[in-house]
């Protein structure tokens, strides 16, 4: 009696590990990807390294909710180890009706066309680095919080992001202050491959928070206003972008930070483009919360796309800054997706 009962049992479990192994038991399907970059550069100097390796997590939980999860592994000197691990995004996003989501966690502020398409992955940039205005810390790179999203709405394919979180200077798992920041963006895309949008963000910097590792030490209300215009055809490609940054102080008033870049590539063959990129930042006499160095950079560059997942890049770059002179740097990336 006891051996067809254990035979049974058996026979149960060996349906439900080929139901599970055929995929009819669970609906999640799980996607795990990396990126990685490698580094070869002059500037009086030669000098190797990498920039960063990125895990890439994608889940659907069911036909409703989703799970996107970007870890990065980069060298920190301040690390005692020389290395550290940052956790960009962490999104749960539920589909409540049609193209309209509802999306919480840390991510990406909706503030720009970069900082909505390119995550960590590099092999995906056009060019080798990012642009001067997210070096300069203008924009803020990532919003924890809650966000409003939709997409691909009429015969334009507008879209709209309405996101409300956590202000500059605070943890991502607790606000610093009651203040809340605002991000409203929306965009459409009337053609194959174009894109144009505008966002406005506003936020309240208390006295005393750490921004970018700097202590501000006023009241700071900003606003970020930005235009952008993206291109990416069979065989031009044109990306511009500009934000305008209104800080404003009880002592000093409000100050404005205008930061431009201007991308542009012409493929040669599916596999070569030759590519320019024009950055301009400006600051007015008297911002505090932003580091006032006004710099020009003129970017030539090639990208040879091995196919999808390889794509090696040659840029020369020049930069006038305000506070230091001129730069010239010539840079090799070999970047790859795993």
């Amino acid at each position: 009696m006891i051996r067809p009962l254990l035979k049974k049992i058996k026979s149960f479990f060996c349906i439900l590990l080929g139901l599970a192994l055929s995929g009819n038991l669970f609906s999640q399907n799980t996607t795990i990807k990396g990126f990685a970059d490698v580094l070869a550069s002059y500037d009086k100097k030669a000098s190797f390294g990498f920039d960063e390796q990125d895990l890439f997590i994608t889940s659907q939980l069911n036909d409703h909710f989703s799970f996107l999860g970007e870890s990065v592994f980069k060298y920190d000197p301040s690390s005692e180890t020389d290395f550290s691990v940052s956790i960009e995004r962490l999104i749960i996003k539920y589909n409540y009706y049609g193209n309209n989501n509802i999306i919480v966690g840390k991510v990406h502020t909706p503030i720009n066309y970069w900082n909505d398409t390119y995550h960590h992955g590099r092999v995906f940039y056009p060019t080798i680095g990012r642009p001067l205005l997210f070096d300069a810390q203008i924009i803020p790179l990532h919003t924890t919080g809650i966000n409003f999203q939709g997409h691909d709405f009429g015969n334009v394919k507008f879209g709209y992001d309405f996101m409300i979180g956590n202000g500059l200077g605070s943890a991502p798992v607790k606000d610093n202050d009651p203040y809340k920041s605002v991000t409203a963006a929306v965009h459409i895309k009337p053609v194959d491959g174009m894109r144009i949008g505008a966002s406005y963000y506003n936020d309240v910097i208390s006295q005393g928070a750490e921004v970018e590792g700097k202590i501000i030490n006023w009241k700071v209300n900003q606003q970020l206003l930005t235009g952008s215009f993206a291109y990416f055809g069979k065989k031009f490609e044109l990306l511009t972008e500009s934000t305008l940054a209104l800080n404003h102080t009880d002592t000093t008033g409000t100050k404005q930070t205008l930061a431009s870049y201007l991308y542009a590539g012409y493929k040669i063959t599916q596999k070569i483009i030759p590519y320019i990129r024009v950055d301009d930042l400006h600051y007015q006499d008297g911002e505090i919360l932003f580091t006032k160095d006004n710099t020009q950079d003129f970017v030539l560059g090639l990208r040879y796309q091995v196919n999808y997942l390889i794509v090696a890049k040659l840029e020369y770059q020049h930069t006038q800054f305000e506070t230091e002179g001129k730069n010239d740097k010539i840079t090799m990336q070999l970047a790859i997706g795993f």
